[in-house]
């Protein structure tokens, strides 16, 4: 729960205070897809992403126990031996598979005593019961479980221009269905989708509080080389959103989330050589857009929750 002297309830803490020691999540990469990218229901994938957002120096070619001891190792070189660790399965829809592969990806994490949970990046129409039943089934065996649905905007006219190829309605069924569950919802939203305006932004914020989800990952949007969105920006159809702009659409969202919500991130960020714009969403930058959003808070003397309509 958010506590007085903090404006946000952040993951960090949320960890520190269940886990009472830092827990570090390792981003593991695999050869998934998603059905808006091989034809199931829409080809291209989503405009704005290249490579299922993987991160560069993340290869699916490398043996999943590998990426775990390798992200394991470096750690606790850089963080100090009394250390916890959850495995994020980042890339793509990393619930669209077979039973047994899904299975077998996730029994790993189970092999290192270190591992007290994971985190499954997926779609909301990838979330079939036996899926959710799966996913359920590690609780028993001791780990925590979070599932990461992308929403990104509450806005079916931004949904479809973006080529999700899914609706509003599918993430609200998966969001209602994974919380009968002893399961955790992160959703993810994206600040400055072309043509929405400040109230499109604010309306996906309401969505995510009416739902009772668990946390959320707030990103700008961010124009990566070689994507279909690029091309779009670079003729102009569109603009970014500054990063005092942004800042303020952040604390907005902020204001309106239930105090018990845990943020996941308040930013998203690229390799630069892969950037286009805007000029904040890289890795050196993390910090200034955070400092950014906190002294937009400070400034109004608002706080998480400070202005949400649902009580929990």
């Amino acid at each position: 729960m958010l506590k007085e002297k903090f404006a946000y309830y952040s993951l960090r803490d949320y960890l520190k205070g269940k886990y009472g020691r830092r827990v570090q999540k390792i981003t593991v990469s695999l050869p998934f897809t998603c059905p808006n990218i091989d034809g199931t229901k829409a080809y291209g994938g989503c405009t704005y992403c290249f490579s299922g957002t993987r991160p560069a120096h993340l290869s699916p070619s490398v043996p999943l126990k590998t990426q775990i001891e390798e992200g394991i190792r470096r750690a606790k070189e850089r963080y100090g031996r009394n250390i916890l660790f959850f495995v994020y399965y980042q890339s793509y829809s990393n619930t669209y598979g077979e039973k047994d592969y899904l299975k077998s990806i996730y029994d790993t994490a189970l092999e290192f005593d270190e591992v007290v949970g994971i985190d499954v990046g997926t779609r909301p129409d990838c979330a079939p019961e036996w899926v959710l039943d799966l996913l359920e089934s590690y609780t028993e065996k001791g780990l925590e479980v979070w599932i990461e649905y992308g929403l990104q905007s509450a806005n079916f006219k931004t949904l479809r221009f973006i080529n999700r190829a899914h609706g509003v309605s599918d993430f609200v069924d998966a969001v209602l269905r994974t919380k009968r569950r002893n399961l955790k919802v992160c959703a993810h939203i994206i600040l400055g989708l072309p043509f929405e305006d400040k109230e499109d932004m604010l309306e996906t914020g309401k969505l995510l509080s009416a739902l009772s989800i668990d946390g959320v990952k707030i990103h700008p949007l961010h124009i990566i080389k070689g994507t279909k969105m690029a091309q779009q920006y670079l003729n102009g159809e569109f603009k970014v959103l500054t990063l005092e702009e942004y800042a303020e659409r952040a604390a907005d969202i902020i204001e309106i989330l239930p105090p018990n919500v845990v943020i996941h991130r308040l930013t998203g960020e690229v390799e630069e050589d892969r950037l286009i714009a805007p000029d904040y969403c890289t890795y050196k930058k993390k910090s200034e857009v955070i400092k950014a959003i906190n002294e937009v808070l400070e400034k109004r003397g608002s706080y998480q929750g400070c202005k949400s309509a649902f009580v929990r």
